[in-house]
């Protein structure tokens, strides 16, 4: 019987996946289960005409001064409130692993959920998933008094470099796009705003402030606004600009990028507010389309612009409205479009906080647990090294950077979490006496040990990039291990690629762990042990060398990364064009287009079982524009353990009239198999699963011809296909 999915779902059996191993049940405990998931998009609580009526009542008792006012962020992190007319004071958060709590501030939730980081939330590929993660988090935030959240990011993973990748979801629009959507439904389910970040095109932190980003209008809608797209489909209520300039102007004084592209192209109804500190003309500021900047003040932390005059809306409107370089219906939209946004997602009608979320905490760990179990990618596991299965004579050795510590992303996504459980705490929970820790083991300890789990890992940031490239110490470490002892399986813990090229081959076993928030290194031993199948999936490529990368180079001659918060706002500091010379090609796009082969590829990852598919059939041969195509195709489990695949299909255009990748991931299952089990899958294309954006025509275009289906386990593993012609 066929299984009947939208083309972008998956199937599961519960959220959470039962294993079969060595003729034990091993199940966790259950997320709200449902079959044939789909999300449902945001309605506000107030229809948007609506509140449009009542935000104009509201102004007309407003005087010039207090929409300026509004205009610019209160407090750092307020947007302002009005007692007397009944205008409530708006707390925003920062976000991504969690909630990010500011302990600088007064009326702080005392702890929160650090969940597993957004890239190891694509790398599960489970869309059910997102949706539950993001509801915890918002279910926090009105424990907490947060009115807006400040997330989810979603810019497109470039380059491996880039600080924020963590805050991510990876390198694939589409991929990025189901997740983001279905996050955005689940947050704004508890009555918090979520905000899509960072709008346009912000794809390094390397003096962030002062990078041009120069990209063709083909690549923004093909690459870089899909997921803002989905996230705007399915409601989301706020966007965020991001701190460079797109094309020689900076994203939040930019007319192109707020008003033409997100408000009239994208269709975006809701607030746009600016990053922090990221505006310096205020007529440009006002007349871009922008809503809110923010924080709109200096403070004392920023001397460097206070020497820069009234740059910020609030100081500068009066005069400007005097000289006549904005008009006082620019304040008004600024204005109204705040008031209506707030009005519509409900916040002016009942207190933002509620203690009564205060008790759902113990339910977002398991979400949070489980996020950790699907996250996990196995790249390697040379001679079935893993797993390695408790109760026996195995001598485990565990060394390693973050054996006793949770490693995490940081800046405004930094998340501390609480109940942490450390890697050594999980493991010594599963094997015991069997394992043992030591910070600098002995060659003798090293050769003695039946395994050896080696973790290492990076500390991701905004405000800086990192290298691909680890520390010379690490990879001497690896190497050192890994030349005394052949069973080692490496750890490794970060928000995105790495170098591995150099001791790839000389370890036994890779797994990617990610930052696995507060405890998913329960998550890890489970897998380690054999108790958890791994089903995550690589949501980039992971190069080689980081000169095969299609971002290569970025960093102008002569200069280097650095590992701090630099002044990136100095007028010493001059801007650079980051030019987007791949174009449409990021990711496996640009890998395979090149010929170059990662070391490991987009949509990759291992499973202690194998998977076969077949019976690859579509529901027409020929479709003429407008029609759905179906197709449907088989996945079977022939190994002993139960375990979940992610089938994913891919599109080929075979001729076409302007350059197109080799392929382009547009649907993909997430399937529970039982050993042995086989399941009919069906995923559904439509139009826009076969179009490019046509510059000249200003919107996605089908061309007729003839178009190849694939489906396999990874970008670069395709099992079956077949063609269609596109009329």
């Amino acid at each position: 019987m066929a299984v009947k999915l939208n083309y972008y779902s998956f199937e599961k059996i519960g959220a959470v996946i039962m294993f079969l191993i060595c003729g034990l049940i091993i199940s966790s405990d259950k997320l709200n289960a449902q079959s044939n998931y789909v999300y449902k998009p945001f309605n506000p609580k107030v229809s948007f005409e609506a509140a449009d009526k009542k935000a104009d009542q509201l102004l007309s008792k407003f005087s010039i001064d207090e929409k300026i006012q509004l205009l610019g962020g209160h407090r750092f992190f307020y947007i302002k409130g009005f007692d007397k007319l009944g205008i409530p004071e708006l707390y925003l958060s920062d976000a991504t692993q969690g909630v990010h709590i500011r302990k600088d501030l007064n009326n702080q939730l005392q702890k929160s959920t650090a969940f597993p980081c957004p890239s190891a939330l694509a790398a599960t590929w489970n869309i059910e998933l997102a949706n539950e993660y993001a509801k915890s988090v918002g279910e926090e935030c009105r424990a907490g008094g947060i009115a807006v959240l400040l997330g989810p990011g979603m810019n497109i993973y470039r380059i491996a470099q880039n600080g924020r990748n963590f805050e991510y979801f990876g390198e694939d629009p589409f991929l990025a796009a189901r997740m983001i959507e279905n996050y955005v439904s689940g947050l704004q389910s508890t009555g918090t705003m979520a905000t899509l970040k960072h709008f346009l095109c912000n794809n390094t932190e390397y003096y962030r402030r002062k990078s041009n980003s120069i990209v063709d209008e083909r690549s923004i809608h093909e690459i870089y606004t899909p997921a803002f797209k989905a996230g705007i489909n399915a409601g989301a209520m706020a966007v965020m600009t991001s701190y460079n300039q797109v094309n020689g102007e900076w994203s939040p004084q930019s007319k192109y990028v707020v008003t033409d592209l997100l408000k009239n192209d994208l269709g975006f109804k809701g607030l746009v507010m600016s990053d922090w500190w990221s505006t310096w003309d205020p007529a440009k500021t006002m007349l871009s389309g922008l809503d809110l900047e923010m924080p709109g003040e200096t403070g004392d932390r920023m001397e460097v612009l206070k020497k820069m005059g009234d740059i910020f809306v609030k100081d500068a409107a009066a005069n400007l409205l005097k000289e006549g370089k904005i008009s006082e219906e620019v304040i008004n939209r600024m204005a109204k479009d705040i008031l209506r946004t707030e009005i519509a997602m409900g916040l002016m009608d009942h207190p933002v906080k509620d203690d009564l979320y205060l008790s759902k905490f113990p339910e977002h760990e398991k979400v949070a647990l489980q996020t950790a179990r699907e996250s996990v990618v196995l790249l390697r596991n040379e001679k079935n090294l893993l797993p390695v299965l408790p109760g026996s004579n195995n001598k485990i050795l565990l060394t390693g950077e973050y054996a006793g510590k949770i490693p995490r992303g940081g800046g405004s996504a930094d998340v501390e979490g609480y109940n942490h459980i450390t890697m050594l705490y999980a493991l010594k929970k599963v094997y015991g006496e069997n394992l043992q820790y030591v910070k600098e083991p002995t060659a003798e300890q090293i050769k003695s040990a039946n395994v050896v789990l080696l973790s290492i890992g990076t500390h991701d940031s905004e405000g800086y990039d990192k290298p691909f490239d680890l520390p010379e110490f690490t990879e001497k470490q690896i190497l050192n291990v890994a030349g005394k002892n052949p069973n080692v399986v490496v750890i490794v813990n970060t928000g995105g690629g790495i170098k591995m090229t150099n001791w790839n081959k000389n370890v036994g076993a890779i797994l990617y762990a990610w930052y696995p928030g507060q405890n998913g290194n329960t998550a890890l031993a489970e897998i380690i042990s054999g108790k958890v199948n791994p089903s995550g999936k690589l949501p980039f490529t992971i190069e080689k060398k980081f000169e095969d990368s299609p971002g290569y180079p970025y960093i102008p001659a002569g200069e280097k990364l650095y590992n701090d918060w630099a002044d990136d706002m100095s007028p010493e500091i001059p801007i650079r064009n980051v030019i987007y010379k791949e174009g449409i090609f990021v990711g496996y796009r640009w890998y395979e287009s090149k010929k170059i082969e990662p070391l490991y590829p987009f949509g990759y990852g291992l499973s202690y079982s194998k998977y076969e598919y077949s019976k690859l059939i579509l529901s027409k041969k020929t479709i003429n524009k407008g029609e759905i195509l179906k197709a449907t195709f088989e996945v079977k489990n022939v190994g002993q353990i139960a375990g979940a695949e992610t089938a994913q299909l891919y599109v080929h255009d075979v001729e076409s009239s302007v350059p197109r990748p080799v392929k382009e991931l547009k649907g993909f299952n997430k399937v529970f198999l039982n050993p042995g089990e086989s399941k009919t899958v069906e995923i559904a294309l439509h139009d826009k699963d076969f179009s490019f954006w046509d510059p000249a025509k200003k919107n996605w275009y089908a061309e007729p011809g003839e178009f190849t289906i694939m489906i396999g386990a990874a970008s670069n593993d395709i099992r079956q296909t077949t063609n269609v012609v596109l009329k």
